[in-house]
C-alpha cells in the first residue's frame, strides 16, 4: 500500500469517529454533487467498474479531492463496516482535518 493510500485511510478512520462519513457510491455521488464531500476515495476493485467511474469525474468539476484505494476491502473497514464499500465520502472532517490538508499538499505536489 502506498503512502497515500494509509493516510487517506487514516482519514477516514478518524473522520468516522469524530467527523461524518458518507459510505456507498450513491451516497457519495450525493455528497459530490451537492458539493458537501471534503474528500472521496473508491475501490479499484469494484465489479462492475462502472459503479465508480463518474466519480473521479465528478470530484475534479467540484474540485474535491478523489482517491483511488486498491481494495474496497480496506475501504470498508477504515469506515468501520462489517462488509467492503465501493466509495467514502468524508463531508465533516472532524479532527481528520489535518490529515486531509496533507493529502492535498501532497497530490499537489504530485
Amino acid at each position: 500500500m502506498s503512502e497515500l493510500t494509509d493516510k487517506v485511510l487514516e482519514a477516514i478512520e478518524i473522520a468516522k469517529n469524530t467527523g461524518k462519513l458518507k459510505k456507498g457510491s450513491n451516497e457519495v455521488t450525493k455528497a459530490l454533487e451537492r458539493g458537501t464531500a471534503k474528500l472521496v476515495a473508491f475501490a479499484k476493485n469494484v465489479s462492475p467498474p462502472e459503479i465508480v467511474m463518474h466519480l473521479p469525474l465528478l470530484a475534479k468539476e467540484k474540485n474535491i479531492v478523489c482517491v483511488e484505494i486498491d481494495n474496497k476491502e480496506d475501504l470498508g473497514t477504515a469506515a468501520g463496516l462489517p462488509v467492503s464499500t465501493a466509495a467514502v465520502a468524508i463531508i465533516a472532517e472532524g479532527d481528520a482535518k489535518k490529515v486531509i490538508q496533507e493529502i492535498q499538499q501532497n497530490l499537489k505536489a504530485a
